[in-house]
């Protein structure tokens, strides 16, 4: 060892170390991934040894078949449902960040929610969006507002609304907790040279704010679209993709047909598409965002 150069001695150190790593990637990472791929040109039921060689049909299935494409139109609920908790997080971020009177109660009250078993949240809307006795229903009525009650787990055109609020208020404390640690790193001298020039609060928030926490923006707006896209516990614990397929998302379809009809080939496909369509809607976005930045 002491009789090699010292470029080498580094590389054979740093290789050393991440050995190990790379090889539990590929085992749990790349090697699934292929066989996933080449389990989507196959016809495989689960169980039999034998996988059928099927070509494209699978993926021409997925985008001829409009109970299988046209599912992803449930998952614009949850993204819109995305976006307006990412402005809810900001607003509280921003009104948390100063120095207000039991601040840190308001912090922990809001990020409460996000630390909640998603199975354990998803039993308790049960309760409250029940169409007989729902704590919802029940304060609409007290409130006076009848008109507004209805199935909202039964009601094919709310039913999606209803569950992407779940989300919303699931892991809208986890954004704002973000966007506290980002605004925290904003130099408190830019504000103060800000109001001595005369801005207002809303051209610093604009010039000063928003361009400093634009890098942590994007990163949340990453993890809704991702997010938006992969929708699958609320759906598959509170109505099982009901009413009449009402509510199923692309991953409950999936789950379904993979594990209901023993179509691995096509749920295999399935998947391919769902990360294809990630990662293009990533790409889009990411090129949107830092449109006119340097990498």
């Amino acid at each position: 060892m002491f009789s090699l150069s010292y470029n080498v001695q580094r590389m054979l150190i740093i290789s050393s170390f991440l050995f190990l790593p790379l090889l539990l990637l590929a085992a749990f990472s790349f090697y699934p991934a292929l066989y996933l791929v080449w389990l989507s040109f196959t016809s495989w039921d689960g169980y039999s040894p034998d996988k059928p060689w099927v070509g494209m049909a699978n993926y021409k299935e997925i985008f001829e078949n409009r109970e299988i494409f046209g599912v992803l139109s449930h998952n614009l609920a949850y993204f819109i449902g995305g976006i307006v908790q990412n402005i809810l997080a900001l607003f509280f971020a921003l009104l948390l960040s100063r120095r207000l009177r039991g601040r840190n109660a308001f912090r922990i009250v809001l990020f409460l929610p996000y630390i909640l078993n998603s199975v354990a949240i998803a039993y308790m809307f049960t309760y409250v969006f029940d169409a007989q006795n729902g704590s919802l229903n029940v304060l609409l009525t007290a409130l006076g507002l009848e008109g507004l009650i209805t199935s909202w787990l039964g009601n094919k055109h709310v039913v999606n609304i209803s569950l992407a609020f779940i989300s919303m208020w699931k892991f809208m404390g986890f954004n704002m907790v973000i966007y506290i640690g980002a605004l925290q790193s904003i130099p408190e001298d830019l504000y103060e040279a800000s109001k001595i020039d005369g801005a207002s609060r809303f051209q610093a928030l604009r010039y000063i704010t928003l361009p400093s926490i634009r890098r942590i923006l994007e990163l949340s707006m990453l993890l809704t679209v991702s997010g938006a896209l992969e929708v699958f516990d609320l759906p598959f614990v509170m109505t099982k993709g009901g009413p009449a397929g009402a509510s199923e998302t692309f991953v409950t379809k999936t789950v379904q047909t993979a594990f209901n009809f023993n179509n691995y080939g096509l749920a295999s496909a399935m998947g391919v598409v769902l990360l294809a369509i990630v990662v293009a809607v990533i790409t889009i976005q990411r090129k949107v965002i830092l449109r006119g930045e340097k990498e």
